[in-house]
């Protein structure tokens, strides 16, 4: 079970604050980052800046609170040297908090997220559910570029009838298709809630908010069916590639088994 510290309520004190997750690349070793001040150990969760919060993902996130950009930049730098498959294209998802007098927090849709308190484990929900949005947009901008790929080869199949000889390019699709599998139902675990909710069960109706408001559940299914049709197309042209080559090399074999007869023959008729 993951071990939650207390955060300072001292060190988040304003009415508003700027929460925002970065995804910096496949992979964030927090091996060794162990800290006797930090909040939690899964995800590495402390305190930085001058009252600010940061929690840092294995699957490459990155989800900073109540930083200023300047304090965000340090902590990006110390960040850098443990990112494994850094992207050029670094995803964002921001969110504003508010803290609420109301007796329940609230998700107003597309607006600010009223908390109760800004408490180390309200903050952790919050992260989790940013962190698994911002990865999702990460998979669906790429699985949507593997079906733009995939449109040609089907318009072409269905205009001559004939699948396309690139097969190492469809294996390549193939594979892409197990990695995108393999983040969503591995690493990410989307459908997986977080490890503090087991010590405040009372912040599940926090978590099922932002679960409604970044629509994690239907992105993700979205997402696996998506998949599913590319695993799908990609096997299907393979296997035709496959059928095609086949049949290409039994006629190669009977042209040279006509041609050896017909070699035979002539030589028979020379002879006599």
């Amino acid at each position: 079970m993951n071990t939650v510290t207390s955060l300072n309520q001292g060190s988040l004190t304003a009415h508003k604050t700027t929460a925002r997750a970065l995804l910096l690349g496949d992979r964030i070793d927090t091996a060794g980052l162990e800290r006797s001040d930090m909040i939690s150990s899964n995800p590495l969760a402390f305190q930085a800046g001058a009252r600010g919060f940061v929690a840092l993902y294995r699957f490459g996130v990155a989800v900073m609170i109540g930083l200023s950009p300047l304090e965000e930049d340090d902590v990006l730098q110390a960040v850098k040297v443990r990112v494994s498959g850094p992207h050029e294209h670094v995803d964002d998802e921001m969110a504003v908090l508010e803290i609420s007098a109301e007796p329940d927090d609230k998700v107003t849709p597309g607006g600010a997220i009223a908390m109760k308190d800004l408490s180390s484990e309200r903050l952790l929900v919050l992260a989790d559910a940013l962190a698994k949005s911002v990865s999702l947009g990460r998979d669906e901008r790429e699985v949507n570029a593997v079906f733009d790929i995939i449109e040609p080869f089907a318009a072409q199949l269905a205009a001559t009838g004939r699948p396309p000889w690139k097969r190492r390019f469809m294996l390549r699709l193939i594979g892409q298709t197990l990695l995108v599998q393999h983040r969503v139902s591995g690493r990410v675990a989307v459908e997986e809630k977080p490890d503090v909710l087991w010590d405040r069960p009372d912040l599940e109706r926090l978590y099922a908010r932002l679960e409604d408001e970044y629509e994690l559940k239907e992105r993700a299914q979205t997402l696996k069916n998506k998949l599913d049709v590319i695993g799908e197309t990609a096997r299907a042209l393979n296997d035709m590639i496959d059928a095609d080559r086949a049949t290409r090399l039994e006629i190669i074999i009977v042209i040279l088994i006509a041609a050896e007869i017909l070699l035979s023959i002539g030589q028979m008729m020379w002879h006599r």
